[in-house]
């Protein structure tokens, strides 16, 4: 028996059961007119910078939906609805774009940055998006997508632990899971921008000025005809600069050492931008990466924070606590942005990782992992596609089939564990997918653009996002619920004035201070590997 099936085995029904999800949901406020919304964050959601459920991402204008934790699918979909039926409460004819490639926008300069108020923590957020607008462009920046963050129970470590023979404290074991799991995702989920890539095509204003590949649909619209997520590609996240960063995930050290050279040494083109104009920043640093969060990827091992610790520190001291992967875009079928069956699609995905052998990687399977996601990023849907697997070309379709069919066991244990068969239906979806390119969320879009839209991505888009707001609106919404949300809306902006009256320092100390402390923690550079 592999290790794969040896592992499920030995899960009981309730660690199964018990896995844990939440998410984080991008879209841009947007005018009738499917243009950028210019107004400022609405004062009846609270403030961006202390709410628990709803914030800003980049943009003044990208709001950032946020769940709790919830061990069970339909809840988390249920509080994603209820988050989205207050906003559209709040933003009177706006809407919130369905897509995750923007929409029409304006000249760079007049897309707003976010805006946190007059703290020293609110103006770091502010001078950070300034330093990603000098560094990558604002366009870049607004793109959406969904975050989908998952963790097993408690219970699973020790008794995984124990399987592997493993020695030390589960929190060690736990953390070299985790990133076992996540160099299996990376090793596999161009499988995701293939079933769930939903970006396919562009609105031309947000390649103005650059050079790009993409053909036209029609005089608004580019597209490349097999893509799948344009987002996952070039003309998305991507970064020459942080190309030349050669991080490994075969351990939290490996990794928080490779992060840590490009946090503190600096970066002569960034050194060229400049730290100040005057009284303005233009950035919080010259390094390669200002912070942790700049280092774009399509999964993150994320700790447990403390109040002022840097991501990286918390790491080493407390070990990973979940994983965010980084990689779906919004669903423009679906008014959330995310689907149930998705989620239990990602749920099933990312425990076949975790389960199933995860050899060290090298900097020659790094380079082809990234080659890959271009490869579907771009052409996915296209015939004959083959990707590159251990030095090897292999059809996209034989090693697809290869992954769908290890998550069957899988698929059952979970039916199992829930009483239902809500996970075999979800592969068996993903299976049809395979199957018949046509019925992707990149192919439907295209089809749909076609028959109603006269090929235009913006009108589809902009008439998506309709839909979603009425559909939204039409729902039911509890009075206790407006209420509960209200209270949260009122509290964010009392802690926001508790922050800002804290302050005691200039923003330049604060600024120093927070780029000195510790990087790496006494725990992390005591570990051996």
């Amino acid at each position: 028996m592999n290790r794969l099936h040896e592992r499920l085995r030995i899960l009981p029904r309730e660690v199964l059961s018990g896995i844990r999800r939440g998410i984080e949901k991008e879209g841009l406020r947007v005018r009738p007119n499917g243009m950028l919304a210019n107004t400022p964050h609405p004062a009846a959601l609270g403030a961006a910078l202390t709410h628990p459920h709803i914030t800003t991402d980049f943009s003044e204008s990208q709001l950032e939906l946020i769940t709790g934790i919830h061990a069970g699918v339909d809840a988390c979909v249920a509080q994603l609805t209820e988050i989205h039926q207050i906003v559209f409460r709040h933003v009177g004819k706006e809407l919130m774009w369905c897509t995750s490639m923007p929409c029409g926008l304006p000249a760079d300069d007049d897309i707003p940055l976010g805006q946190y108020g007059k703290s020293n923590l609110g103006r770091a957020k502010t001078v950070y998006r300034n330093g990603l607008a000098h560094r990558y462009g604002r366009r870049m920046q607004t793109i959406s997508g969904v975050h989908y963050n998952f963790s097993m129970p408690e219970a699973a470590w020790p008794i995984l632990q124990r399987a592997d023979a493993v020695s030390g404290p589960v929190i060690a074991y736990q953390t070299g899971a985790y990133f076992h799991l996540i160099r299996n995702f990376r090793r596999d989920s161009w499988l995701l921008l293939y079933l769930f890539g939903a970006s396919p095509t562009v609105c031309s204003s947000f390649v103005a000025g650059r050079t790009h590949r993409l053909r036209e649909l029609n005089s608004g619209t580019l597209f490349l005809p097999g893509a799948t997520s344009l987002r996952m590609g070039p003309l998305g996240y991507q970064s020459d600069a942080q190309a030349l960063l050669a991080v490994s995930f075969n351990s939290l050290r490996s990794y928080a050492q490779s992060l840590n050279v490009a946090l503190t040494k600096p970066y002569p083109p960034y050194e060229a931008i400049g730290l100040r104009d005057g009284d303005e920043y233009r950035q919080l640093g010259t390094t390669l990466l200002q912070i942790e969060n700049e280092f774009y990827g399509t999964i993150r091992p994320k700790p447990r924070f403390r109040s002022g610790e840097r991501p990286l520190y918390a790491l080493g001291e407390r070990g990973v606590e979940y994983v965010e992967v980084r990689c779906m875009d919004n669903d423009p079928f679906c008014p959330v942005g995310i689907a149930a069956d998705t989620m239990r699609f990602l749920d099933m995905f990312l425990l076949r990782c975790l389960l199933r052998d995860s050899p060290p990687d090298t900097p020659e399977e790094v380079a082809a992992i990234s080659r890959n996601q271009h490869d579907v990023a771009q052409r996915g849907r296209d015939p004959g596609v083959h990707l590159e697997r251990r030095g090897q070309k292999i059809p996209l379709t034989e090693w697809a089939a290869e992954l769908l069919g290890e998550c069957e066991p899988i698929a059952a244990a979970l039916d199992d564990a829930h009483g239902s068969s809500a996970y075999r239906n979800a592969l068996a979806a993903a299976g049809a997918a395979l199957a018949d390119p046509t019925t992707t969320h990149s192919a439907r879009m295209l089809a749909e653009m076609g028959k109603s839209y006269d090929n235009s991505y913006v009108g589809f888009a902009l008439e998506q996002s309709l839909r979603h707001r009425r559909a939204l609106l039409d729902l039911p919404i509890a009075p206790d619920v407006e209420a509960r949300y209200a209270r949260m809306a009122e509290d964010s902006l009392a802690a926001q004035q508790r922050i800002e009256a804290a302050d005691s320092v200039p923003f330049e100390t604060y600024r120093q201070q927070y780029l000195s402390r510790d990087l790496l923690s006494g725990a992390l550079l005591r570990s051996p590997n």
